[in-house]
């Protein structure tokens, strides 16, 4: 028996990568595109604090507290057999008024049959009505967008990403409601306002 012939496969070649390959290079400073030198200043337009702060109180903030009500918040309280109203007012041991936008009260609608509770419970009289008059009706943009003009209103969510965006403005407490308890929680409340004591 004779040897077999072996043969090359076709492009068994080792890859090699180029040496002028972008992947390679170092990473230099890219140079800015107004032709200024990196050595000046950048300066960076820093949003100023609202003139109702002072410290890290909010001074625009007190009983009657006003609480922009979210979707899924109502929709948690349900779940969880609380009075909303009730709850708010156990959770800040004062006299609060829940506001809802008109975005809000679309979602629900939007949400169909299934949220029908939670769109009756929305339209109840002891529900202050907030007019919205900006384009599109997505509800968590209206709430920021209220919320960072007037600083009076706490933001009653379960909703992470937008929990996320309002710990960002200075001086707006967050109402949520505990996992485990069937209670609401106040985070970032100062003490001075009658907020209880955790």
């Amino acid at each position: 028996m004779g040897k077999t012939k072996k043969t090359k496969r076709f492009a068994a070649v080792k890859r090699m990568i180029n040496p002028h390959d972008q992947r390679i290079k170092k990473a230099t400073p890219a140079k800015p595109k107004n032709g200024k030198d990196s050595d000046e200043i950048e300066v960076r337009h820093v949003a100023q604090a609202h003139s109702g702060l002072f410290l890290s109180h909010n001074e625009s903030l007190g009983p009657p507290y006003h609480i922009i009500v979210d979707t899924n918040f109502i929709n948690h309280a349900i779940q969880r057999k609380i009075d909303i109203v009730q709850g708010m007012m156990d959770c800040l041991l004062a006299k609060c008024t829940p506001c809802i936008c008109d975005c809000v009260l679309a979602e629900l609608e939007k949400l169909g049959p299934k949220y029908r509770l939670a769109l009756r419970i929305a339209k109840d009289p002891r529900f202050e009505r907030i007019v919205c008059t900006h384009p599109g009706n997505y509800a968590d943009d209206c709430i920021v967008r209220l919320v960072t003009q007037h600083r009076c209103y706490i933001v009653a969510t379960n909703d992470r990403d937008l929990k996320r965006r309002i710990r960002k403005i200075p001086g707006v407490p967050i109402m949520y409601m505990a996992e485990t308890a069937r209670r609401f929680n106040i985070e970032r409340m100062p003490e001075a306002y009658g907020a209880p004591r955790t």
